[in-house]
């Protein structure tokens, strides 16, 4: 079991407070679902806004301000607070209590309504501190309600038929927030609320199917030999899930972390997405152009060094058929690039990492130099653990959440932590 973290502690501070203020009443009316109360829930901090400039501050409903442990001011829903770094502190306008304040927490009054971070709505409470001269916010909230926040951001609305799915991603995305609290603990959070992390939407994200899925595995988690598993997850894995030392170069393959095939009889379960197979093409000035800026920043060497593009071929594949290796034959010869600098690399001609590594080049040459280049691929993401559209797809085969989460990550068990 793990004792709540500093939001109960936070709350139980600040409700003395502003019952004076307030009567810490709560609203009858509610537009979103109410949280789940679980025992022993743990809490998280997630960094919504990080290194910025300014931000925007306000209520739906009625909210408090704090800093230092004391009430600084009363605020309603038409109050908007600008908060900004100044190099001493973060500076606060637009209401009562402006100033400068080292650190400072905001509280909703009103249960059923939300404070909000540039105009979206987010549960819990929120903090805003500088680190470095810039502006660091922070939600704190139960891990629960995190949630909800995630597995629709993630797997996008889904139907009632593909819900097994929706609580396969709140399995997998419970597990790596646990797994990982603390892991920004230096900048006074747990996990950034973007895809470095796990896309995190807030109130907005919030859907019926989210809060379902959530409940209906509440507590569970992904374990091996008795401990959480690290999980990775992606969109479209193409055929097969990849071992980590495709995709990334710092994680090993584990009995649970390895290429595991989305086959069934008549074809792939990640089949039916609209990124399974794809195609992209450079012409001779485009790849030349992109290849020499991407190149050196990736491999560390000189911009000099990439003349004449002669050709490009995937000189080796890994176990799932990614390209491990490929090489640009250029005028002093093969520069290799590694499957971790792949999609960056060969970037499309729009400026966007290339979508997988799971592809085959083809190149036309002509009078000893590549004409065009064209790249037939499947699957999107790095490729590694859980495919989520595989899962969408084995939800609608009628396989539940256990099922498809232990697939993709073989030899692992659910367990109820909390």
């Amino acid at each position: 079991m793990r004792s709540p973290w500093a939001i109960r502690a936070t709350a139980a501070a600040v409700c003395p407070l502003i019952v004076l203020l307030a009567n810490c009443s709560r609203s009858e009316s509610s537009t979103s679902p109410t949280a789940p109360e679980l025992e022993d829930e743990p809490d998280l901090r997630i960094g919504v806004v990080v290194d910025a400039d300014r931000v925007l501050i306000s209520g739906q409903g009625r909210f408090a301000v704090i800093g230092g442990g004391d009430v600084l001011a009363r605020a309603s829903g038409e109050t908007d607070y600008t908060v900004v770094p100044d190099g001493r502190g973060i500076v606060l306008s637009g209401g009562p209590a402006g100033g400068r304040y080292e650190r400072l927490t905001f509280v909703s009054l009103d249960e059923s309504r939300f404070l909000e971070i540039d105009g979206k709505a987010y549960r819990g409470i929120v903090e805003a501190y500088p680190i470095g001269g810039s502006l660091t916010v922070v939600n704190e909230l139960a891990i629960e309600s995190y949630l909800v926040g995630v597995v629709n951001a993630e797997m996008g609305r889904r139907s009632r038929e593909e819900q097994a799915a929706v609580e396969a991603q709140a399995i997998v995305a419970r597990t790596y927030a646990l797994k990982n609290r603390g892991k920004n603990g230096a900048a006074g959070f747990d996990l950034r609320a973007s895809v470095a992390d796990q896309a995190y939407g807030g109130v907005s994200a919030e859907t019926d199917a989210g809060w379902s899925a959530v409940r209906a595995t509440a507590g569970q988690v992904l374990t091996h030999g008795g401990g959480l598993v690290t999980t990775f997850f992606h969109s479209t894995c193409g055929g097969s899930t990849a071992s980590p030392p495709e995709a990334f170069r710092t994680v090993r393959s584990t009995p649970y972390l390895r290429s595991v095939s989305d086959r069934h009889s008549s074809g792939h379960y990640c089949d039916i997405s609209p990124r399974y197979r794809w195609t992209v093409e450079w012409d001779a000035e485009t790849l030349g152009r992109i290849l020499r800026r991407t190149l050196p920043t990736a491999l560390g060497i000189d911009d000099t060094s990439v003349g004449v593009i002669r050709d490009v071929r995937v000189h080796q594949t890994g176990p799932s058929n990614r390209a491990t290796e490929v090489r640009v034959e250029v005028d002093r010869g093969d520069i290799p690039v590694y499957g971790p600098d792949v999609r960056r690399v060969f970037q499309t001609p729009e400026g966007r990492m290339l979508g997988s590594t799971a592809f085959q080049f083809d190149a036309e040459v002509r009078e000893g130099h590549v004409h065009r280049l064209t790249a037939s691929g499947g699957g999107w993401g790095h490729g590694v653990g859980m495919c989520q559209w595989g899962a969408v797809g084995r939800a609608r085969a009628g396989h539940d959440a256990e099922t498809i989460v232990t697939t993709y990550f073989p030899g692992t068990r659910v367990e109820r932590w909390y």
